[in-house]
């Protein structure tokens, strides 16, 4: 057994004696799809009121067991992250931006009442098992090692309050393109009978809870031919939030012109982390961002008088996905000419350039692992 300890958390060294040969590793890694096969092995700290966090390891992937009576089961008190390892044009493996994974993981455990977890530890968990992992990061040119940070109630009882002990695990998944191909615009269906959250609710964490009420939702546009949700507001059910587990950004005008606008966070929504780096890309690439508010009316006259020439979706999984329909209940309409936009593509462009190493990272954004 070895250890680690660069952060105030000691973590054991256990990794898994039977690792994936390498032929069937490479085969696995030809088509990783999103989510589906996963890596030799997790880490995983255990926390309880009494010890605080604790028997931090490095160990085999497997599965966990767990009372049946476990609070995760019946109250779902579960946080998680969604973010990536990237092999560089030159070389190293690296993250974008998992300090602010960390300090959001942070937020959602506040917001879900579970205890925080030191940053550094948050940080020395993904470099450990990216580090173990290393043969899993794909070669391919966009394919990437997508990392599941996320923590569990696991106290047995049936008690509706916060759990007194917790664990926290990563996990990590080779992953090609979120969608199919992530330059073919999809289809959104605008919910009108389902809200995702509401003022006051758990919308800005990213907790299990939210997206299985998105799931009905989801079901619903798929019915309707569509691939993906659009969410309205759940009090009015008119101003535009989110694309399923996304953010969404509206392109006005073109060439010189084209200026951006999102949502603005007002607590029903996820502060996403490629939101939030778009908005500061964009102006450097001479495209005026902002946050604002938009609603259908405003996005279907918008779209028929061609002020408004483009939208697309942008999260951690897909990076950025351009949006060429919308339909409805009372009726649909076509985004531009249906494909993806100049302004979707150089931003889609950059932010992968700077993922991937391609174009300098000017803002210390990439966080070398190995």
């Amino acid at each position: 057994m070895t250890a680690s300890h660069t952060s105030e958390i000691e973590f054991a060294l256990h990794p898994t004696s039977a690792r994936v040969p390498a032929e069937e590793r490479e085969r696995l890694m030809k088509d990783p799809g999103f989510g589906r096969i996963f890596t030799d092995n997790m880490v995983t700290i255990r926390w309880s009121a009494d010890r605080g966090w604790h028997d931090a390891r490095l160990e085999a992937y497997g599965p966990f067991s767990l009372d049946p009576a476990t609070s995760v089961f019946h109250y779902a008190q579960e946080i998680f992250e969604g973010l990536k390892a990237y092999r560089q044009a030159s070389g190293p493996i690296v993250a974008f931006r998992p300090d602010a994974n960390a300090a959001r993981f942070n937020r959602s455990a506040a917001r879900l009442a579970m205890p925080a977890l030191p940053e550094a530890a948050f940080l020395e968990a993904i470099e450990l098992l990216v580090s173990q992992d290393r043969d899993w990061v794909p070669f391919d040119e966009g394919h990437s090692l997508y990392l599941r940070p996320f923590m569990i109630a696991t106290y047995p009882g049936l008690g509706v309050k916060p759990s007194s002990s917790y664990l926290f695990a990563v996990i990590a998944s080779p992953a090609g393109s979120y969608f199919e191909e992530d330059l073919r615009p999809v289809s959104v269906w605008l919910a009108d009978d389902y809200a995702r959250a509401a003022p006051g609710g758990t919308g800005a964490a990213k907790t299990g809870g939210n997206y299985a009420a998105s799931l009905a939702g989801q079901l619903q546009a798929t019915e309707h031919g569509c691939e993906q949700v659009v969410w309205l507001d759940a009090v009015e059910r008119r101003w535009v939030e989110e694309m399923g587990g996304m953010n969404i950004f509206f392109v006005y005008g073109s060439g010189s012109q084209a200026r951006i606008m999102t949502p603005a966070l007002t607590g029903t929504l996820l502060p996403g982390i490629i939101r939030d780096s778009l908005l500061t890309l964009a102006p450097e690439l001479g495209i005026p961002a902002s946050e604002g508010k938009i609603n259908v009316d405003d996005w279907r006259s918008g779209c028929a008088s061609g002020e408004l020439t483009e939208v697309f979706a942008c999260g951690t999984a897909a990076a950025i996905t351009p949006i060429g329909t919308v339909s409805g209940s009372a009726g649909g309409w076509t985004i531009g000419d249906g494909t993806a936009g100049p302004v979707t593509l150089r931003l889609r462009e950059e932010l992968l350039g700077i993922q991937f190493g391609h174009v300098a990272d000017q803002h210390n954004w990439i966080h070398k692992i190995i």
